[in-house]
C-alpha cells in the first residue's frame, strides 16, 4: 500500500483493496460528530424560544462532551470485548437515537438528555476511527491517515454552523437534528457493509480472554468532567474554583487508578513522564488542548461586545482556524520519518504565537491580525497532530497500542473540558461577573488569553522533549 523507500501512499492500491472505501467511511463518523458539534451555535437562540431553560444552555455543550470523553475513553478498551465493526454500528445507532430524541424532544431536559446520548454514540464513533487506523493500515500511511481525517474536521467546521443557520432558516431547529438521525443509520448500514474484513470482525484480547471492563475508573471520569463541566455554568468566582479543584482531583485519581489496573487501563502507561516519548507527546496534547480553547468559547463573543463583529464573521474565523489545521495536516504529512520531531516543534511553537497573539489583537479588533492568529493556532495543530499522534501510539508498548490511538482524542477533549472551565473563571473574574457590557468585555479580552500563555510554554517544552525521542526505528516499517 506503500512504497517502502519513499513511504508514499500508493492510492491506487489502496482502493483496490478496498482498504480506501473503509477508510472513507470511517472518517464520516467523524464528520458527524464534530459537524453536530459545531452546528449547535447556530441553532441555541430557536430552540429556546421554543424550549425555555436558557438556564441549562451552558450544560448543552457540557452533556455532549461528557459522553463524547466517556465514550472515547472506554472505545480502546471495547475492541477487546466486541469485534470493531459491530461496535462502529453500536456507536452510530447510538449517535442516531441521541438525534432523534434531540429533534423530537418537547422540553430541555429531554433535549439535554438527548445531547448526552448523541455524544456517546460521537465519541465512540471519533476512538473508534483512530482504532481503526491502528488497526487495519500499515503504519508507515498513517500520518496521511490522521490528515485525512484532519481535513474532515476542518469541513464539519464550515459546514456545521452554515448547516444549522440554513435548516433553522428554511424549516426549522428540530430538522438539523433530524439530518443527523438519518445520518447516524446510514453510518451504521455502511460500517456493517464496508467492515467485513477478518481483522475487523473479531475481538483481540491479547490472551485470547477480555480484560476486565473499568467501571470504577470511568464513574470517576465521569464525576470528575461533570464537575469541571458545572464549573462553566452560572459561573461564581469560588464555586467553579473549587468544583474545578474538585474535578482536577478527580482527574488525577481517575488517572492513578487507571495506572493501577493494567489489564484494564484506558490510557498507556508512564501517561506523563518526560523520559518516555508517550508521556511528553500525551503532556503536549493536554496542556495545548486546554491553553487553545478559550478562542472558540469566548472570541465570537468578545468580538461582537467591543467590536460590533457580526457573529457569522466571527464564526467564520474559528472555522478558518479549523480548516487551516486540516490543510496544514495534509500538507506535511508525506514528509519524510526523519523530520517528525522539528515538524512537532514547529506546530507547538505556532500554537503557541497563535495563542499569545489574541491577548492583542482579540483587544484591538484587527480582524485580519485576528485571522492570522486563528490560522497560526489551527495550523500548528495541523502541523503537529499528525506526527504527534503517530510517535505516541508506535512508541507505545505493542500491546497498548490500539489504547494509545484512542487515548490521543480522548485526552484532547478533557483537555478542552478543563480549559473551557478555567476559561469561564478567568473571564468571570475578570469582569464578566458584573454583566456582558464593552468595559467588562475591554478588560476579559486580555486577561482571558494571557493566562494560558504558561500552559502554551508547557506544551511546546513538551514538544522539544517528545521531538528528542524521534520516529521509532520500529515505524520505518
Amino acid at each position: 500500500m506503500a512504497d517502502t523507500e519513499t513511504g508514499k501512499v500508493d492510492w491506487r492500491a489502496l482502493w483496490a483493496s478496498g482498504d480506501l472505501a473503509r477508510f472513507c467511511f470511517i472518517s464520516l463518523g467523524i464528520l458527524l460528530h464534530a459537524t453536530n458539534e459545531t452546528m449547535v451555535a447556530t441553532v441555541m437562540p430557536a430552540m429556546v424560544g421554543e424550549l425555555a431553560g436558557v438556564q441549562l444552555v451552558g450544560w448543552s455543550l457540557a452533556v455532549y462532551e461528557l459522553g463524547a470523553i466517556v465514550a472515547g475513553a472506554a472505545a480502546g478498551r471495547l475492541v477487546s470485548y466486541v469485534a470493531l465493526r459491530t461496535n462502529m454500528v453500536v456507536a452510530a445507532l447510538l449517535y442516531a437515537a441521541g438525534a432523534l430524541l434531540c429533534a423530537t424532544a418537547p422540553s430541555m431536559e429531554l433535549f439535554l438528555a438527548g445531547r448526552l446520548v448523541e455524544g456517546l454514540g460521537g465519541g465512540a464513533l471519533v476512538s473508534l476511527a483512530y482504532v481503526s487506523v491502528e488497526r487495519l493500515f500499515w503504519r508507515a500511511i498513517w500520518p496521511q491517515l490522521f490528515g485525512i481525517m484532519s481535513a474532515v474536521w476542518g469541513v464539519a467546521a464550515f459546514s456545521g454552523p452554515m448547516l444549522g443557520a440554513i435548516m433553522t432558516g428554511l424549516l426549522s431547529w428540530r430538522w438539523a437534528f433530524g439530518i443527523f438521525t438519518f445520518g447516524g443509520v446510514a453510518m451504521a448500514l455502511a460500517s456493517f457493509i464496508v467492515l467485513n474484513t477478518p481483522v475487523a470482525t473479531r475481538p483481540r484480547a491479547g490472551d485470547g480472554k477480555a480484560p476486565p471492563f473499568p467501571f470504577a475508573a470511568l464513574g470517576c471520569l465521569t464525576l470528575s468532567v461533570a464537575l469541571i463541566a458545572s464549573a462553566g455554568v452560572d459561573i461564581a468566582p469560588l464555586r467553579s474554583s473549587l468544583l474545578v479543584a474538585a474535578g482536577l482531583a478527580g482527574l488525577a485519581l481517575f488517572f492513578g487508578m487507571d495506572a493501577l489496573k493494567p489489564r484494564s487501563r484506558l490510557f498507556p502507561s508512564r501517561l506523563f513522564s518526560w523520559r518516555t516519548p508517550v508521556g511528553a507527546g500525551m503532556t503536549m496534547v493536554a496542556a495545548l488542548s486546554v491553553a487553545t480553547c478559550s478562542f472558540t468559547i469566548y472570541g465570537p463573543l468578545l468580538l461582537t461586545s467591543l467590536h460590533d463583529i457580526p457573529i457569522l464573521t466571527t464564526g467564520y474565523i474559528i472555522a478558518a482556524e479549523s480548516i487551516a489545521w486540516s490543510i496544514l495536516s495534509i500538507a506535511v504529512a508525506g514528509m519524510r520519518l526523519e523530520r517528525d520531531g522539528p515538524v512537532i516543534v514547529v506546530g507547538a511553537l505556532m500554537i503557541a504565537a497563535g495563542l499569545a497573539g489574541f491577548a492583542y489583537t482579540i483587544p484591538a479588533g484587527s480582524i485580519p491580525l485576528i485571522l492570522l492568529c486563528a490560522l497560526l493556532q489551527g495550523g500548528g495543530f495541523g502541523v503537529a497532530w499528525p506526527f504527534v499522534t503517530r510517535l505516541i501510539v508506535a512508541a507505545a508498548p505493542r500491546d497498548e497500542q490500539t489504547i494509545a490511538s484512542a487515548a490521543v482524542p480522548t485526552m484532547q477533549r478533557i483537555g478542552y473540558a478543563v480549559g473551557a472551565a478555567v476559561a469561564g473563571i478567568v473571564a468571570n473574574a475578570s469582569g464578566f461577573s458584573e454583566g456582558l457590557n464593552r468595559e467588562a468585555a475591554g478588560h476579559v479580552a486580555g486577561l482571558l488569553f494571557l493566562a494560558f500563555i504558561p500552559l502554551g510554554i508547557v506544551g511546546c517544552l513538551a514538544a522539544m522533549r517528545a521531538s528528542t525521542f524521534g520516529q521509532p526505528r520500529e515505524a520505518m516499517g
